[in-house]
């Protein structure tokens, strides 16, 4: 009979050592699992909204870049038509500008034949009047004969 109280004693004993960890220890347990739990499922859960975040940030940076890099290569073309613009610019300015400077020099030159010339014509004309002078033997007197020299310089 020993065997058979010890065996009941303890199982009371086993019945109330459950029972008072089901009461008392049991939900401390529990509840402290369960807290684990939903820092754990937290951590996921601001993982997963951080990967997201991520790859919208990546996705803006990548659309940023792309414009940035739109932007440039308009500046660049803008620059470079300007550029092509101030150049045909210049060639128009050199160009009408020399040709400014051709036409003042054309008139110049033409400016200096014709005093050249004029001045050709009077010492031709002196020239003439001294050999004729020389071939008469005697000396004319220019101031008499002005028209007469002024029409021989028109003639040569």
């Amino acid at each position: 009979m020993n065997i058979n109280l010890t065996l009941i004693v303890q199982m009371l004993v086993f019945a109330l050592l459950i029972f008072g960890t089901m009461k008392w220890i049991w939900p401390h347990i529990l509840s402290a699992m369960e807290e684990r739990a939903r820092k754990i499922a937290q951590g996921l859960a601001a993982a997963e909204q951080g990967e997201q975040e991520l790859a919208a940030a990546r996705g803006k940076a990548e659309t940023i870049v792309r414009e940035a890099r739109e932007r440039a290569n308009q500046i660049i073309d803008h620059a470079q038509h300007r550029a092509n613009d101030l150049v045909e610019q210049a060639r128009s300015t050199a160009g009408t500008e020399g040709g400014r400077l051709i036409a003042a020099a054309q008139q110049q030159i033409q400016l200096d034949a014709t005093r050249a010339r004029e001045t050709l014509r009077r010492e031709v004309a002196g020239i003439a009047v001294a050999a004729a002078a020389r071939l008469l033997g005697r000396e004319i007197d220019a101031k008499k004969h002005a028209e007469l020299l002024d029409k021989l310089a028109a003639e040569v």
